[in-house]
């Protein structure tokens, strides 16, 4: 079946054009223009902000122009993952979504699917499209840029929503209603080497890690999934320390919020001891796999002899990354307090690269509690600093305090079991959302944060439920005729 067919079938269509468009974090212009143009072909004001965010308003149908206006609020952009193996240009290529054989999900062919967060655009659209919908006076705001800092929702101006309630489209847990979420920021810490020659006898093999899970840094960061650049760098210290080898280069992760998936470094080795090294990495390999057993199905640690560099990291440089990766925290640091199954506080090593004689790393670090996140920050800081690298902080976005005393919340509780016949979970989440950022330039708005079920966001395994979506769309339907 072609996703465009599912019930709700206007929400289908539009998440069926918005797979047509390519649309990674950065790449703004054409997703936010054909917003944009959306808004202005149904005859509705349409608002283009200094940072590429849309704003579109929706006259309040008949005899409810007097209500409190509603905000559909979801993000444009989505994080750009593949598999190793699959040819995918996520600046040019449409996403391929198809639906499973089980008839349950909508997937991707080995890329992410960007459910999150086109699933809650394509029904904010939906919504402004459809004359039949009963609501009060309406807006749909679409931001910039979210997955790689919310720069879109940090850059919005005070005066420019006229809302007092905003629906937060961007959750991934039906049946659950987001009133909170961690805060964040970004650490760089960055070697700068002078590299020397390679000892003559030397050869080279390229060390690849791969198959792992990967997910979002803050949704999956419990799940205790593997890490690749964790898993690389503690092979990499057993085969420097006792059996010679040196390193060139090192890469593992590709973006900031999801979990590094794959990892790659090159190293030499004297030639007479690359059957030991090669005979090391099995040895490595059947480790993580016995380690990850029920976690992690899929770890390969491979090797391949490539052309021997010329040069390569200065020992001590080499020695000094290989000590602050195995002592740079990663994964849950704290959980809440009184609420055990909650994360309160975790780092994502994310990125290593190694490019122009600089080794960079990246981690973002998540909690709820504003202090908390300042001293994991400064443990990660003290980590790399003491290895003699460049540490900056950038990034730094708030944290979304609950309020359990909302109308907003109790009203949505109320819809949920008159919808349903159950009791919604109101639960804090880990994951970054933009309302606490929102709310900063609009301090009287009350917000909440609902969407389908969407497994595996920021992987290439991510899928949507379609029978949430449904029930998703349904929510949003009877919170608009209720408010």
């Amino acid at each position: 079946m072609e996703i465009q067919n599912l019930q709700s079938a206007g929400l289908w269509q539009n998440f069926y054009n918005l797979t047509q468009i390519p649309r990674p974090s950065g790449k703004k212009e054409e997703i936010s223009a054909f917003l944009a143009n959306y808004g202005r072909q149904l005859g509705l004001e349409t608002v283009v902000d200094k940072m590429g965010n849309v704003i579109i308003r929706k006259p309040a149908s008949a005899g409810m122009e007097n209500h409190p206006g509603v905000i559909l609020q979801g993000h444009m952009d989505m994080v750009p993952q593949k598999n190793s193996d699959v040819k995918h240009d996520f600046e040019k290529d449409p996403i391929r979504a198809y639906v499973e054989n089980n008839g349950e999900w909508v997937t991707a062919d080995g890329t992410t699917l960007g459910a999150d967060n086109g699933i809650g655009v394509a029904a904010a659209l939906a919504i402004l499209a459809d004359k039949s919908v009963v609501h009060p006076p309406l807006e749909a705001f679409f931001t910039v840029d979210e997955e790689t800092g919310m720069y879109g929702a940090f850059g919005l101006e005070g005066g420019l929503l006229q809302g007092k309630y905003l629906l937060n489209l961007d959750s991934e847990t039906e049946g659950e209603l987001y009133v909170g979420c961690a805060g964040g920021v970004d650490t760089t810490a960055t070697f700068a080497f002078d590299p020397v020659p390679v000892e003559e006898g030397d050869v080279a093999l390229r060390v690849r890690l791969t198959g792992l899970k990967g997910g979002h840094s803050g949704c999956d960061i419990h799940l205790q999934r593997a890490c690749a650049n964790k898993l690389m760098f503690r092979f990499l210290k057993d085969a420097v320390a006792h059996f010679e080898a040196r390193l060139v280069s090192v890469e593992g992760g590709s973006l900031r919020n999801a979990i590094a998936r794959e990892a790659e470094a090159i190293i030499t080795i004297p030639a007479e001891g690359k059957d030991e090294m090669l005979d090391l990495i099995d040895t490595w390999e059947d480790q993580f796999i016995k380690e990850y057993d029920g976690v992690e199905d899929g770890i390969r640690l491979t090797a391949e002899e490539i052309v021997c560099p010329k040069m390569e990291m200065p020992e001590d440089v080499q020695d000094f990354l290989i000590h602050a990766i195995t002592l740079c925290p990663h994964g849950v640091y704290r959980v809440t307090e009184g609420m055990r199954d909650i994360v309160e506080t975790s780092n994502n090593l994310s990125i290593i690269e190694t490019k122009d004689n600089k080794v960079t790393i990246i981690c973002l670090t998540r909690s709820s509690v504003e202090s908390r996140k300042e001293e994991l920050r400064e443990v990660i800081h003290s980590c790399f600093n003491l290895a003699g690298a460049d540490v900056v902080f950038s990034g730094s976005y708030p944290g979304w305090k609950p309020n359990l005393k909302s109308s907003l919340l109790a009203t949505m509780k109320q819809l949920y079991k008159q919808e349903f016949g159950n009791d919604p979970r109101v639960v804090i989440i880990h994951a970054g959302l933009e309302c606490g950022i929102i709310g900063r330039n609009y301090p009287g708005m009350e917000m909440i944060s609902f969407g389908p079920t969407i497994e595996h966001p920021h992987s290439p395994e991510e899928r949507v439920n379609i029978a949430t979506v449904q029930k998703f769309y349904q929510y949003i339907l009877a919170a608009l005729r209720s408010l």
